[in-house]
């Protein structure tokens, strides 16, 4: 089994509805072809850490339960791609590549980070509800620890290769997968969280026969993995980027965004449970 322990599709109404939403927004957006570029990616980013948010939110039990089936895994990621590719085919017409206040990018980053904003208050206020019972601290350390080894890395790969076209999608990629590397081994190691990903266990058992795992745990290794392999595309794609921006930055999106929302879902759960 390759798949997560805990994909299961939601049930046939909110399944339907799912799939007919995703469809209408994909024909809008197919037919209005917003630019692409390193400001309109990036600016999805609030929206990325808001499904894992969400998500996490679902595994906690604090989402309503008339909207919980939206929230699961994989639901969770098209309910948040129809509402961000909404309001991105919205915007279709604006600036793609301004960050000034009336361009596309600084409107679909300011909607994803209200939604990012409303997931962390109600996960705030599950926390205090279930009397403190998460980590709020650990998450604290395990963003800060990220950033940092995120510059380190960053600051490397800059030394040794040039990859100054994937700009700020690049940095967000390396810092996406490196705090799922980092939080996955925190939670690993230190808070007895399992991992649900069959490729990602694998990593984390072969760390664990290592005779480096009394000493620093048994998923290191993962953590390491995730870091090399969010600096290893970005070196790939630079020249991706300079010759086609649109799909580079496209397909760097979705690099970014299976690093940063796994990431931003371990903080958020590791806070709340």
């Amino acid at each position: 089994m390759i798949l997560p322990a805990d994909f299961a599709l939601p049930p046939a109404p909110y399944l339907v509805a799912l799939v007919v939403g995703m469809a209408t927004v994909l024909a809008a957006l197919y037919r209005r072809r917003p630019p692409v570029t390193a400001a309109t990616v990036t600016a999805l980013a609030p929206w990325i850490a808001g499904g894992g948010a969400l998500y996490a939110l679902y595994q906690a039990r604090i989402t309503p339960v008339r909207f919980a089936p939206l929230f699961g895994s994989p639901a969770v990621y098209v309910t948040v791609g129809i509402l961000a590719g909404g309001v991105w085919a919205a915007v279709s017409g604006r600036p793609g590549d301004s960050w000034e206040p009336s361009g596309a990018p600084a409107i679909l980053a300011g909607c994803g980070s209200a939604l990012l904003l409303a997931a962390v208050s109600a996960a705030a206020l599950g926390e205090a509800s279930t009397a403190g019972g998460g980590s709020p601290s650990v998450s604290a350390a395990i963003a800060v620890v990220s950033v940092v080894v995120t510059a380190g890395a960053w600051g490397a790969l800059r030394s040794v290769r040039d990859v100054h076209a994937t700009g700020t999608v690049g940095l967000l990629a390396v810092f996406g997968h490196t705090l799922d590397g980092v939080s996955t081994a925190v939670g690993y190691d230190l808070l007895g969280f399992g991992e649900q990903t069959p490729l990602s266990r694998l990593i984390i058992d072969a760390g664990a026969a290592l005779p480096t795992a009394d000493l620093i745990g048994a998923a290191w290794l993962f953590a390491a993995v995730k870091v090399a392999l969010g600096v290893a595309v970005v070196a790939l794609f630079e020249e991706y980027v300079r010759a086609d921006p649109t799909e580079g930055y496209a397909l760097l999106g979705l690099i970014v965004a299976v690093g940063l929302g796994p990431g931003f879902h371990n903080l958020v759960l590791f806070a709340i449970v």
